[in-house]
């Protein structure tokens, strides 16, 4: 059996349909962060991008989102390595390192839900989008998740099923 095209390639070696298939489909990335002036410290906040659809956790307008979304960065392998905001989680990031996906991620699970039910998605967790918001109250909405993997994301053992146990009746 072959290995996976992403155990197999470097991230520059990828056509474009391999490169797009590394997307989760989370939507982390498309939330708005802040960079603190003083120590360059990225915050994550619980805001999306104008054109992010929290449902989906997919952009609303894939093609046109550099155009339309003046600060929407263009994920590239040649800039992979710069951008210190990407998620924990995030394929590119693993495999521009040299890791395996999660068992959660589409390509290993083959099931665009998983990425949901392992609780790593935005799904439900996105406050508003960054036009219904102030830009003097996005500091208020600042969280912790994105950069954390979930308790249920977590690798997966080969037992992860608990061992069956006999009923005892309490002496």
């Amino acid at each position: 059996m072959d290995a996976p095209f992403w155990k197999t390639k470097s991230l520059a070696e990828l056509n474009d349909s391999e490169w797009e298939s590394l997307c989760d489909g989370c939507g982390r990335c498309c939330l708005v962060k802040l960079e603190d002036e003083d120590d360059g410290t990225i915050y994550f906040t619980d805001i999306g991008c104008r054109l992010l659809d929290s449902a989906s956790c997919r952009c609303g307008d894939y093609a046109n989102r550099t155009a339309r979304v003046h600060d929407c960065v263009r994920l590239t392998a040649d800039n992979l390595a710069e951008l210190n905001w990407l998620p924990p989680t995030c394929a590119y990031r693993l495999v521009g390192a040299g890791r395996d996906l999660y068992w959660w991620h589409p390509l290993v699970s083959g099931d665009r839900e998983t990425v949901h039910a392992a609780g790593v998605s935005v799904r439900g967790r996105v406050f508003s989008d960054e036009d219904a918001v102030p830009e003097d109250h996005v500091a208020d909405h600042i969280v912790s998740w994105p950069t954390r993997l979930p308790k249920r994301a977590k690798p997966q053992s080969s037992s992860a099923q608990p061992p069956a146990r006999r009923a005892r009746r309490p002496a």
